[in-house]
């Protein structure tokens, strides 16, 4: 060393270091990942402001709200396996307190959900079953997923009865007994603190008729096996943090099976009501319809997603 550099002065720590906060993703999102030494491909689901969002402008009982929340994860959760353009829609249908939970998705990422339900009946049901499984609000239901690509465009549908303690268990079913793809699904929805809902999810596949899988492209089993059980230690509070990167999350659970991600797509609430639309439903009634509906000379309208109101002139129509 010279005597320049002899007497350079070493900088403090204090002096050099700079706290870099990195931004989080957008608050309502899902991110594609690939678990490549396993074959296998996942969602990750994060939903904050969304939900709040579509659930706010209802007065919805609590679990009534809750189960809309899971309604809109998992149908953002399963629109985003699929390629297409146009929406996806997840309903389930039956009878009892809850008696239909609808979400749907488009191909741009705009959700919206809704919820029917029996006050009455529910309030009845929940004084001796506090914690009542799906059956028990929704009896003799089904679970119905259609993809709607237009009129143009023959619609899919796959519907199964609703079978477990949860709609996540229903889905589980789906998957067992209709599309035959080995699916796990780790979901959890929760109010924090403040009173806004929160909800994440995290889903595996394997990938059908994928090149670098043997056995008539099915898993390799201690592949499927591992990763099913490493996902199973992902904790709900791990699920629904903000300040939780989902990349952070997927080298927690996988790091040891080479996880590649992708980039992360918005969701946002968007409801597709408009006037021109309803007022084109109103035109195919019959005029008895239409003088029935009639109050104080107009004709009101609510939309049951995002709770909107319209009027409409019934000479206009």
């Amino acid at each position: 060393m010279n005597d320049e550099t002899d007497n350079q002065k070493t900088p403090d720590k204090d002096e050099t270091a700079e706290i870099i906060n990195f931004p989080l993703p957008e608050d309502s999102r899902y991110l594609t990942f690939d678990l490549e030494r396993a074959n296998l491909r996942g969602r990750v689901i994060r939903l904050g402001s969304v939900l709040n969002q579509i659930i706010d402008p209802h007065a919805y009982p609590e679990k009534v709200a809750e189960l809309v929340a899971e309604t809109v994860t998992l149908s953002v959760l399963l629109s985003s396996m699929l390629k297409y353009e146009g929406i996806f829609i997840l309903q389930a249908q039956g009878e009892g307190p809850i008696y239909r939970l609808v979400s749907d998705v488009t191909s741009e990422g705009d959700a919206r959900g809704t919820g029917g339900f029996d006050m009455e009946a529910l309030e009845e049901l929940l004084k001796t079953n506090p914690a009542p499984k799906i059956g028990d609000l929704i009896r003799n239901g089904y679970l119905a997923f259609t993809v709607d690509q237009g009129e143009y465009m023959e619609r899919y549908q796959g519907i199964v009865e609703l079978r477990g303690s949860s709609l996540e268990e229903s889905i589980h079913h789906y998957f067992d007994q209709s599309e035959q793809i080995g699916t796990a699904i780790k979901m959890a929805v929760e109010k924090d603190e403040n009173g806004n809902w929160r909800a994440g999810a995290v889903m595996l596949q394997h990938i059908p008729e994928h090149e670098k899988i043997p056995q008539d492209h099915k898993p390799v089993p201690e592949n499927w096996n591992r990763a099913r059980i490493l996902l199973e230690t992902c904790t709900k509070e791990e699920l629904i943090d903000p300040k939780l990167h989902d990349e952070t999350l997927l080298y927690r659970l996988f790091h040891e099976e080479g996880v590649r991600v992708y980039s992360p797509q918005p969701i946002k609430k968007g409801c597709r009501c408009t006037p021109e639309k309803l007022q084109s439903i109103l035109a195919l009634l019959s005029e008895d319809d239409l003088e029935h509906a009639t109050v104080d000379g107009k004709i009101a309208m609510t939309c049951e997603f995002c709770n909107k109101n319209f009027d409409f002139d019934p000479k206009e129509i």
